[in-house]
């Protein structure tokens, strides 16, 4: 067992007062035999409201209203959990799913759709032919298939933190053979669909131990569903399979739909915030 404290920090400064508006926050890691959360803190600057709810799937939300006019929106989470997932490869595939290609059972399937429709269907010819490529069309082990088009990702394709906002279509990510760790796991998420497999993006964090000041970043990575294992989490950065250095806050059929923070403002047009955002992902003592 784990102990991590994740601390995540967002501030926005406003030249003059505006009206913020309605604001998401998925900053909370997801619970599951895996991972308790020990303690959580959420605070937040100026005076607001804040509901929270659980999502279609099983995130966990908090809709933040505010009161008044301000110059400075201030949110801090701070969250201790437990983290139990000591061996990620622990698990059993279901025999008719050993191999690749198969079929999900008839009621997951039907569960599993969502996951299986494509999120970007122009850039199919290039993710076929970025398969075909690394001799991956072919039958094979499961997990096999997966763990090569994971590491194919994470030894062929360049590494670059992006600033700004939204996702690399894989067709682009193919193109320039870089991209950040969302673009990643929308690439490896859209091949994981193009092969038949049930698959869903991953916003949440990385520890790295020996980091030393504990400093870190968001992080992404996909989730692919196996029979007999459930969710199996890989991570295309890196080249592993997630394990108790990964944390989830939020999960999605698209790569789009779980930014950290999102939300809006009414002002002058001429009335462009500065951002900061400090994340710090370190371990405790057991």
């Amino acid at each position: 067992m784990r102990r991590i404290n994740i601390n995540h920090v967002t501030e926005y400064r406003f030249p003059t007062p505006v009206s913020l508006l309605p604001h998401r926050l998925l900053l909370r890691p997801r619970e599951n035999h895996n991972v308790r959360i020990e303690s959580s803190l959420l605070e937040i600057v100026p005076a607001h409201t804040v509901q929270w709810k659980r999502d279609v799937l099983d995130n966990s939300v908090a809709l933040v209203g505010f009161t008044a006019p301000a110059d400075r929106l201030h949110i801090a989470s701070s969250v201790v959990i437990q983290h139990y997932e000591d061996n990620p490869f622990d698990f059993l595939v279901d025999d008719y799913a050993v191999t690749h290609p198969f079929d999900y059972a008839r009621e997951d399937g039907i569960e599993l759709a969502p996951f299986r429709q494509l999120v970007y269907p122009g850039d199919q010819p290039a993710v076929a032919d970025w398969l075909d490529g690394l001799g991956l069309g072919r039958p094979m082990e499961t997990f096999t298939l997966l763990d090569q088009m994971n590491h194919a990702i994470a030894e062929g394709f360049r590494y670059q933190m992006r600033e700004e906002p939204g996702v690399q279509p894989p067709a682009q990510t193919l193109g320039c053979h870089s991209g950040s760790c969302r673009d990643f796991a929308a690439l490896l998420m859209e091949a994981c669909r193009h092969l038949g497999l049930a698959s869903r993006f991953v916003s949440g964090y990385l520890h790295t131990p020996g980091s030393g000041t504990g400093n870190a970043a968001t992080h992404a990575w996909a989730e692919v569903y196996l029979p007999g294992a459930g969710w199996k989490g890989f991570d295309p950065t890196s080249g592993e399979v997630a394990g108790n250095h990964h944390i989830a806050a939020a999960v999605a059929r698209h790569p789009e739909a779980v930014p950290p923070v999102a939300g809006s403002y009414l002002g002058r047009p001429d009335q462009y915030p500065s951002l900061s955002v400090a994340v710090r992902v370190s371990a405790l003592p057991d």
